[in-house]
């Protein structure tokens, strides 16, 4: 093959292994060879990361910690630290831009490449995936396994299969024999509920599935998803890499430490999770239109209501106070509550012209809560995040699991992080 022509696999997915936990590591090499897990230590906290060594007693990430700790109880639970694992995603980000510029992250610890364009520099992808593992461990002290395919489907596949600390290349002409055998929860979009949906239909691994033809899928799953998992079933993704995905949704939520029947202690939660939304836009130099209220029952129930705004903002007054009016039009009387959360979409740059209010006492009033809260941001820059607080929040109760992560686990089993395609209840 010419190094100028664009290779069949051009491809890569780089997943950083057992990430927090990793960084723990490193920070101190004394947890070496220990069973190692970060997440929240409270009764409702759950597992972020799990070294190796944790796994081998059957811990997994998003496991709750107190079965966690039951089936390892030798282990060194840490809470994360966020701020020292996006400073390594940085470095990490810097070492995969260094290949190519079309590097799209999924999350702090993985991203897809394509090195269709970066052969004559750096030789063929199953040396450039090569070449990013050996950097990785020598710069960041850390490992990364590394899936090299045609598409990205299956190099995300590729690296799933290859951890810890390994790389795993599937030739175009190899697609198929790679694929057929595997269960039907290798499919990017299946989860426990539609596997079990194409398992009681007979269809137990891939080659199952892609026999089984888009019709019959249609009947089990619906057409859309039949679609989508025909075409994974047959290894095919037109999915390109895309550099520098602006966001599409900011949010905040918190797992009480006890359910909260109590509606006043809900509303100070959104308000201490609306500062933290508002915080996140305005460093992000971005607002949304659409705010979201997400609620989780005792039941796992999970609700969400939104309400769109005439103009996009990023103050925690005007998310807070939508947030409030979504959850009194629910008429929540009793009900137990294990999680609260707040949301915005419809994001655009925060620059973007805005229109003035009917009223002149309008615009007073956004201009003030908008001076008084970029100046708090100025207080916690230089003091830290305890610096400045709101009256109502300063007798709030430390409800929610300390140290609780508020985002996703930084590597679920393979599989576990799949959506079934089939509306939950």
């Amino acid at each position: 093959m010419s190094m100028s022509a664009r290779p069949p696999e051009p491809i890569l997915h780089v997943d950083m292994d057992a990430f927090y936990a990793s960084v723990e590591v490193r920070r101190d090499p004394s947890l070496r060879g220990r069973p190692v897990l970060v997440g929240g230590r409270g009764g409702r906290g759950v597992v972020a990361s799990a070294s190796y060594e944790a796994r081998r007693y059957g811990v997994t990430s998003a496991m709750p910690m107190a079965r966690a700790r039951r089936l390892c109880p030798g282990a060194v639970v840490l809470p994360p630290d966020f701020a020292a694992y996006q400073q390594a995603s940085a470095a990490l980000r810097e070492i995969l831009e260094s290949i190519t510029p079309l590097v799209e992250p999924l999350a702090l610890d993985e991203a897809f490449l394509d090195v269709g364009g970066a052969l004559r520099l750096f030789g063929p992808p199953p040396v450039i995936g090569a070449r990013l593992r050996e950097r990785i461990r020598a710069e960041l002290s850390l490992t990364a396994s590394v899936g090299v395919a045609p598409n990205k489907f299956l190099a995300k596949l590729c690296s799933g299969k290859a951890k810890p600390d390994g790389l795993l290349h599937v030739r175009a002409a190899e697609v198929r024999a790679f694929l057929d055998p595997l269960p039907v929860r290798d499919l990017w979009g299946v989860g426990e509920r539609t596997a079990q949906r194409l398992e009681r239909f007979g269809l137990r691994t891939v080659v199952d599935v892609a026999r089984a033809g888009e019709p019959t899928l249609a009947r089990i799953i619906g057409h859309a998803a039949a679609a989508q998992l025909s075409a994974l079933s047959r290894g095919e993704d037109p999915r390109p890499v895309t550099p520098h995905e602006p966001a599409k949704q900011v949010s905040a939520e918190e797992t009480f430490e006890r359910d909260v029947d109590d509606p006043a202690v809900l509303r100070r939660e959104l308000l201490h999770l609306s500062e933290i939304l508002a915080r996140r836009l305005r460093r992000a130099g971005i607002a949304g239109r659409t705010v979201t209220l997400k609620l989780r029952y005792a039941s796992f129930q999970t609700i969400t209501r939104s309400r769109t705004l005439a103009m996009p903002t990023d103050r925690a007054t005007q998310i807070h106070r939508e947030v409030t009016a979504l959850l009194g039009a629910l008429r929540l009387e009793g009900v137990r509550v294990r999680l609260v959360g707040v949301g915005v979409t419809n994001l655009v740059p925060a620059g973007a012209a805005r229109q003035l209010g009917l009223f002149p006492s309008d615009d007073c009033e956004g201009v003030r809560w908008a001076t008084l809260e970029r100046a708090v941001d100025g207080a916690v820059r230089r003091f830290g995040e305890q610096a400045v607080t709101r009256g109502a929040l300063l007798d709030r109760e430390e409800a929610v699991t300390p140290g609780a992560p508020v985002s996703e686990p930084d590597e679920p089993e393979q599989g576990a992080g799949n959506q079934d395609f089939a509306p939950k209840p």
